[in-house]
């Protein structure tokens, strides 16, 4: 199907499948009840999950392929957002054109990036794209402050002169859309205490990323996926046979930035606004964090991992004392008090620590990440039922086994 064999079709019919029917997995409790604190499902964050998986997805072509570090992705996100908000200022507010030239723009900034930056290899190539994203980063907050807004960024004005929309009625405000439908539009259904909003913005990103992921696969098939992974594998002894890897991993960097660009552009079809903190360090480093966590090299360890470290950003953050004394209520007054003081570090403002403990625990016991962890709950379940099948068949015993 769609070029693929029959593990990555199904794979993305999986990854369709909760695409799609998020607005109901991410919102498992009723609204009102204690639990709705855990609830995922408005648009905002399920537009996040899926627009920096495909952040994540590119990332994971350069560094899980290849095994090159970059901790500057950040900037072709950033240059992305810029491009895109540029042609919503001057062209239209269409996300169409919007994402293309975020795409494209991002493509020939990673070029020049690439070109530089890979002239070394190991903790100097790592160090050089840093160097470039922050030097980004500074262009964009003080420099170059008529074309990126400066501190406060850029945002779309009534009086830009966007020359194939028209003029906007008396005391509109310009909004993203696609051809017509916009981005913010929703649309709500109860179903007793619960609540599923429908995204117009969510479903269009959301397409964006199964084809982004779509081409990743394909991508980690072909034959060119497999000279990335000679690159990884033993960089220097594929020199020796004669082969230059320089043009491909030049190709990967691109290929990774053009992602980068893809979700900046989204971003701002989703949101317009744009400011320079997107190119900062952090930005570079939250998408390593979630490439490893999930699984690097791997297809859908990325996409768990953007959609685990934004669900703490979300929602583990926004728990407060308050909170917890609500839940913890039912307990003795000392008892309650002491239980909330020994979880209230590691939530609201303390999340950062939770996800620390959680990725080095990641790193010591599931190198593989997420995806590892998964693997290996699957081998043990499969484990159990051949030996509860085997026990069965030799008469021994009809009970599972321990």
């Amino acid at each position: 199907m769609f070029g693929l064999n029959a593990k990555d079709t199904r794979l993305l019919i999986i990854v369709a499948i909760l695409t799609m029917l998020a607005p109901f997995i991410l919102n498992p409790f009723p609204e009102g009840s204690a639990m709705a604190q855990f609830n995922a499902g408005y648009p905002d964050l399920m537009q996040r999950f899926v627009i920096f998986g495909i952040f994540a997805i590119g990332f994971n072509i350069l560094f899980g392929l290849t095994g090159y570090l970059s901790f500057g992705h950040a900037a072709f996100l950033g240059v992305g957002s810029y491009a895109a908000i540029w042609m919503m200022k001057l062209l239209t507010m269409n996300v169409i054109p919007a994402i293309v030239m975020g795409v494209i723009v991002a493509g020939l900034f990673a070029l020049v990036v690439g070109y530089i930056s890979l002239r070394r290899s190991g903790i100097y190539f790592s160090i050089l794209t840093l160097a470039f994203a922050q030097m980004s980063f500074a262009l964009a907050y003080s420099v170059l402050t008529p074309i990126t807004g400066g501190e406060t960024g850029l945002q779309p004005k009534v009086l830009d002169p966007r020359i194939l929309d028209g003029p906007l009625a008396e005391g509109a405000t310009p909004k993203a859309n696609l051809f017509g439908l916009t981005m913010s539009s929703s649309y709500e259904m109860q179903v007793g205490g619960w609540l599923f909003t429908f995204n117009v913005g969510y479903y269009i990103a959301a397409i964006v990323m199964l084809v982004a992921f779509y081409l990743a696969i394909r991508l980690f098939r072909s034959p060119f996926g497999m000279m990335l992974r000679a690159v990884k594998s033993n960089q220097q002894r594929m020199n020796y046979t004669g082969l230059n890897a320089k043009p491909y991993t030049l190709a990967a960097f691109v290929i990774s930035g053009m992602y980068a660009g893809l979700a900046g552009g989204l971003l701002v079809a989703m949101d317009t606004q744009v400011g320079p903190e997107r190119m900062f360090w952090t930005a570079s480093g939250e998408v390593v964090l979630m490439t490893i966590l999930g699984g690097a090299g791997t297809l859908i360890g990325p996409v768990l991992g953007a959609g685990a470290i934004k669900y703490m950003e979300n929602i583990l953050s926004k728990i407060n004392s308050d909170i917890l004394h609500t839940w913890f209520a039912f307990l003795p007054d000392g008892l309650e008090d002491l239980v909330v003081t020994l979880i209230y570090p590691f939530i609201g403002k303390g999340w950062h620590l939770t996800l620390g403990i959680i990725f080095m625990l990641v790193v010591i016991f599931l190198p593989g990440g997420l995806v590892e962890g998964g693997q290996r709950i699957a081998a043990w379940f499969r484990g159990r039922k051949a030996k509860g099948s085997d026990k069965d068949a030799s008469g021994t015993t009809t009970e599972p086994a321990e």
